[in-house]
């Protein structure tokens, strides 16, 4: 796939999900064949630039082109100037948030909250661009602020107005939050109106979804948030289904453990011993959901506060899966596992 001057390996996108999509998991995703990962999104505040945690978000060492990142905020000038800032660090793409529906981005009248007002959405827009002209500013956002209020295509043409060179369109309006479901044939009016890329998001979970989506709404690309958390092979089964309308078996217990120990030790090589373990723990958690005994696993490793522990933990919880190496899902579920089903996960997608 051509997508802004660079040469894709398919059309599979991940999507930005704050304190998720850190460089860790975005190199894992695109190993197991993501095109394009999108960065977790960077504050526009140039008084937060100098954080710990800005400066691991601006952290793109090592990492497959295209580096795309992803900025966050309400002031044209302040969004200017984070733009500025993450190109000269390496970002390749730039990515604006007008999707997040979290209410404290929405309280301060960024993410999702901006699409009630149109004139401010086109001076972000046009400020972003012209701060970096030579580099593709792309948009993420959602179909409207609420269902009475849906004005995807007025911003859409406001878009391709000021420059934005690719649309990520999440099939939701900020007032649905995650709940219900996605809007494909609002992707389907928005890709047939638009004169520039279209990225359709939202509840995109398996091969044959993805292939569903794609053909329906005619868009260039999906993007794949939460269903990648704790399973970052759906790139490749989704890639080899698009090529050849087979589907691959899903991971070994066994190659799950050796996927998860990989992540841990870039985990803590990342933020560092005492860091690393607590953002691992929602990663382990993802991992081995619907795995046997895991609810108390997950209990018993949520206790633990070292990287040893943490990784014996992790070992021991494996090793006693061994006589169940088998393929997944469905061979070893817990049916008393509450974090199995959808409704208990954590959606945290911008």
């Amino acid at each position: 796939m051509q997508f802004l001057g660079f040469s894709l390996r398919n059309q599979l996108f991940v999507a930005p999900m704050a304190g998720v999509t850190d460089r860790p998991f975005r190199q894992l995703c695109k190993r197991m064949g993501a095109a394009l990962a999108v960065s977790e999104m960077v504050t526009s505040n140039s008084l937060l630039y100098g954080s710990m945690k800005t400066r691991r978000r601006a952290d793109h060492t090592g990492e497959v082109a295209p580096i795309a990142v992803q900025i966050a905020g309400a002031d044209p000038a302040l969004m200017a100037d984070a733009a500025r800032y993450n190109v000269d660090r390496g970002a390749q793409i730039i990515d604006i948030n007008m999707g997040c529906p979290a209410r404290k981005i929405c309280n301060v009248m960024a993410g999702s909250a901006l699409l009630r007002d149109e004139p401010l959405v086109a001076r972000i827009l046009e400020a972003v661009v012209a701060a970096v002209p030579a580099t593709p500013v792309t948009l993420k956002m959602r179909t409207g602020w609420d269902r009475e209020h849906r004005n995807a295509l007025r911003i859409l043409r406001i878009a391709e107005q000021s420059g934005i060179r690719a649309l990520a369109l999440h099939g939701r309006t900020r007032a649905c939050g995650y709940s219900g479901h996605a809007e494909y044939e609002t992707i389907r009016q928005v890709k047939a109106a638009a004169g520039i890329p279209v990225i359709a998001n939202g509840d995109i979970a398996s091969p044959e979804k993805a292939k569903q989506v794609l053909d329906s709404s005619g868009a260039d690309a999906v993007m794949i948030g939460r269903a990648a958390q704790g399973r970052p092979w759906l790139f490749r089964e989704i890639e080899h289904f698009l090529n050849t309308g087979e589907p691959l078996p899903p991971p070994r217990v066994s190659e799950i453990h050796q996927v998860l120990l990989a992540h841990l030790d870039d985990l803590y090589l990342f933020y560092g011993r005492a860091p690393g373990v607590g953002i691992a723990r929602k990663h382990i958690s993802w991992y081995t959901r619907g795995l046997l005994g895991s609810a108390a696993f997950r209990h018993r490793m949520n206790q633990l506060p070292t990287v040893e522990g943490q990784r014996q933990a992790v070992d021991d919880f494996f090793t006693g899966l061994a006589e169940h190496d088998e393929y997944l899902p469905s061979p070893v579920t817990d049916p008393d596992d509450p974090a199995t089903g959808p409704a208990a996960i954590e959606e945290l997608a911008a």
